[in-house]
């Protein structure tokens, strides 16, 4: 048996963040032992996004032999996402991959060789593929690429629905603020609603199902590290939910030097004052209609930082996610870019691991997901908190409120990501303003971020509690048997 190889399945779901982490998941396992092997099964997106399907064909240039990928077939006509039933939609098209996950693993038995699969490694979103792998005798973890206190937010609403019989929907729409065991501090109910709102609308149905797959896995990996969430990674009960393993930060930090494309704006910041630039990057999917885009830019002037500003055109829904502007003067204000010339770099596409690294940016305006906010505070650059969507009201919350590693600029922010040109909710500029000189001149919040990218190093370091998490789990991976 000294020669066999021990083969992990992982399945990521279909978004540029979800399988980046993932990756970066399956270099760190191969990396602790030698006789580990990852395939890695891609379901292409139910929608078109143009960063997702180049960093998919990058894949295959990866350069470590014993991690390969393998694109699932997809249905002529697969599920489509419905806005009306989001949540249930997706999962039913990542669902509908079963059938070829489960033609893969007969082909890898009935081939198998000096080869056995030891288990399952997905996404949070595909835990419907707990049950392939059960029928074929084979233990699953997941893999949560959001923080601990979301996952305890989740859970604990579950805990309401069955155990205590709670109507969940008429405490979200009610006034106050709710206990989570996994925040220290409670939360308003209105954020509660906000965060979800499509659960909430599709009858908490879901919800139930999840945990009730969720339960079926071997462990949790979640992307957080002990020293961040201390409190939320103890709150999970010991019985009726698996083990929680903190293996974070899982980063990808290969754009760290910058792409040729990126070469002007990595230039312009080369001759910028340390910690002077105010980086605004709103993710992926991340866009505002014309009025949200002129209170930014008037905001952004009369603050007087300097910036750099990632801006995107609002998808209509089934085109592309990440659409960018070929010239962004057609939102502007007139004279913007001419006012701003030697101040500010309005760009598209954001090389945004490159840009948290550079000694010039001082201060970042996110979305705040949660890979932008390890990276944040990897790089040790504080946050101003502007929330879009899915869990992201949370994700602010426990930076401003729980943490204190970031501003508010507009935690309770909400917006249709469906229909962002729809959208009622204003931030105006005044409030911008405030929101970046808070950002900027607020050293109390620099200088405990400053220290977290410390832990966040020390954490994955020889010695430290992820990387003692990874090591545990990869012994117990490999001694897992068919």
């Amino acid at each position: 048996m000294a020669n066999t190889v021990a083969e992990l399945i992982f399945i990521p779901a279909p978004g540029v963040g979800h399988i980046m982490s993932t990756i970066e998941l399956a270099k760190l396992l191969v990396s602790r032992d030698e006789s580990l092997s990852i395939n890695v099964l891609l379901i292409n997106p139910p929608y078109s996004v143009a960063s997702l399907t180049t960093y998919i064909a990058s894949l295959a240039t990866n350069t470590n032999e014993r991690i390969r990928f393998t694109q699932l077939p997809q249905d002529q006509t697969p599920p489509k996402l419905d806005p009306k039933a989001f949540v249930t939609s997706l999962y039913e098209f990542i669902n509908s991959h079963c059938k070829y996950v489960r033609d893969i693993m007969a082909d890898m038995i009935n081939q198998s060789g000096s080869r056995r699969v030891v288990g399952f490694v997905v996404d949070a979103l595909c835990v419907g593929m707990i049950d392939v792998a059960n029928e074929f005798k084979v233990p699953t973890y997941v893999f949560f690429t959001s923080n601990a206190a979301f996952l305890g937010f989740k859970l604990y609403i579950e805990t309401l629905c069955v155990v205590q019989n709670q109507n969940v929907i008429e405490l979200s729409n009610s006034e106050g603020e709710m206990v989570f065991p996994s925040f220290v501090n409670p939360v308003p109910k209105k954020m509660v609603r906000t965060v979800s709102q499509r659960e909430i609308d599709e009858g908490l149905d879901f919800l139930l199902y999840y945990f009730q797959e969720m339960r079926k896995a071997k462990g949790i990996m979640v992307n957080t590290f002990l020293e961040l969430e201390t409190h939320a990674i103890k709150s999970f009960p010991e019985t009726n939910f698996p083990p929680v393993y903190p293996v974070g930060p899982i980063l990808n930090l290969d754009g760290v030097a910058g792409k040729a494309d990126d070469k002007d704006v990595l230039s312009w910041l080369d001759g910028q004052p340390p910690s002077s630039v105010v980086l605004l990057c709103f993710g992926s999917m991340g866009s505002f209609n014309e009025v949200q885009v002129k209170e930014i830019a008037c905001g952004l002037e009369r603050s007087g930082y300097r910036f750099v500003w990632s801006l995107r055109l609002p998808p209509p829904l089934q085109q592309s996610l990440d659409v960018l502007f070929d010239d962004p003067r057609v939102l502007l204000p007139n004279g913007f870019l001419e006012r701003t010339v030697g101040i500010g770099k309005v760009i598209g596409w954001a090389p945004q691991v490159a840009l948290l690294a550079h000694e010039a940016v001082g201060g970042f305006v996110s979305h705040c997901g949660w890979n932008s906010m390890l990276e944040s505070m990897w790089f040790g650059v504080p946050t101003a908190t502007w929330p879009l969507y899915a869990e992201q009201q949370l994700n602010a919350f426990e930076m401003v409120v729980e943490l204190r590693l970031a501003v508010d600029l507009k935690m309770d922010y909400k917006m249709d990501m469906f229909n962002p040109d729809t959208n009622k909710f204003i931030v105006t500029a005044e409030e911008v303003e405030r929101g970046i000189k808070r950002l900027m001149e607020n050293n109390e919040v620099r200088a405990k971020v400053k220290e977290v990218s410390k832990l966040s190093r020390a954490t994955v370091a020889k010695g430290g509690s992820s990387y003692t998490s990874v090591d545990y789990l990869v012994k117990e991976i490999i001694t897992n048997t068919m």
